[in-house]
């Protein structure tokens, strides 16, 4: 088992690095990359430090939250630890399709520091229907603004990224307030399963049901703290908000001025949904292609490619390489704390494959 799991979660990382070499290999295999790189060089210094600053404060924003949340169950950690499990869960959740790996990992590494797995697991569910309330928010707002962005395919993917996020919130909104209804889910669910004739039908059904308790003992936290509730999901407009203005910094960064920062805030709010829901890790390859559709007028010819690499450079490959590091550190610590390390690989690749 130690083998087949170390096996699996190098070839994650194989597949995710050659995924990322195609990408940059196909968009970039007519262009004359030493002049992209010249570009990206001339960018002004202190809005790219500026870029990289609001993505920190990103991240604390939601280590905040998870903090916060957990405080309000009684659960006492630090925001250096509480960074520690954000990071963490967005480096697997980079490396596995559609983010499916990065919670419950972070959810088990915060078993590992004595914290309770049931509120572990109550506080990744608010922070998550949190992010899925704030982006559909921002998406349709920005989507109503300025529907002109929205043209041909890109207005096919918008909407089937609207719907499959809408889905996903739906179901846990009324996984949480409704027992009546999820049971219904479920039961609908099942039946999907066995139309497509999926193997270990039970063992799935044992799955969904023991995801739907989850969701409703999150509920009885949310009716006894709602002003905790409300708090937490106002964090999370606030976390994505800095998300959504890295490209202005960009912008600025070439010395342009011509749109201002809300304009390019709902680009990249309908960007974002555009891509998201993609089973790709990190939305690799459709995230750098969308923004070179969105952001042509924005940046013109001359400096869109190193407007893109710089964009997603500071939003997500930094902070994979980053959150790797994180993870490495943590599991020599652990290593050298409990002697667990192979037994930790084992357990997060079986968290893994239940995702699978």
């Amino acid at each position: 088992m130690k083998k087949k799991a170390i096996i699996k979660m190098i070839r994650n990382l194989i597949f995710f690095i050659g995924l990322i070499i195609f990408t940059f290999w196909f968009l970039f295999r007519d262009q004359d990359v030493e002049e992209i790189l010249k570009i990206v060089n001339s960018a002004d210094f202190k809005f790219i430090v500026l870029a990289i600053g609001i993505m920190i404060l990103y991240y604390l924003t939601e280590a905040h939250n998870i903090r916060c949340i957990l405080k309000s169950f009684g659960e006492n950690i630090s925001l250096l630890t509480a960074l520690k499990f954000t990071w963490i869960g967005f480096f697997f959740s980079s490396i596995t399709p559609a983010a499916t790996g990065g919670q419950p990992v972070e959810v088990y590494y915060m078993t590992k520091e004595k914290i309770s797995g049931a509120k572990a697991t109550m506080a990744i569910l608010i922070e998550v229907c949190g992010f899925q309330i704030s982006t559909l928010s921002f998406a349709i707002i920005c989507a109503i603004i300025n529907p002109s962005i929205l043209s041909g395919g890109l207005m096919a993917l918008f909407i089937i990224g609207l719907l499959i996020n809408g889905f996903a919130l739906s179901i846990m909104l009324v996984s949480i307030f409704s027992q009546r209804l999820a049971k219904k889910l479920i039961n609908i669910l099942i039946k999907i399963i066995r139309f497509f004739k999926a193997k270990n039908i039970e063992v799935k059904k044992a799955k969904i049901q023991e995801s739907f308790e989850k969701y409703t003992e999150s509920a009885i936290f949310i009716k006894t703290h709602k002003r905790e509730f409300v708090k937490a999901i106002l964090r999370v407009f606030v976390q994505i908000a800095l998300y959504y203005s890295i490209p202005y910094c960009i912008y600025r960064a070439f010395g342009l001025n011509s749109y201002n920062f809300f304009q390019l805030f709902i680009i990249q709010a309908i960007l974002y949904t555009t891509v998201s829901s993609l089973p790709l890790p990190g939305a690799i390859g459709v995230s750098e292609s969308v923004f070179l559709g969105l952001f042509g007028p924005v940046f013109g010819h001359e400096l869109l490619n190193g407007a893109m690499l710089l964009n997603r450079g500071i939003t997500f490959y930094l902070f994979v390489v980053i959150s790797l590091i994180v993870v490495i550190i943590n599991a020599i610590r652990m290593k050298n704390v409990k002697g667990e390390i192979d037994k930790d690989v084992m357990v997060l690749e079986n968290e893994l494959q239940k995702n699978d």
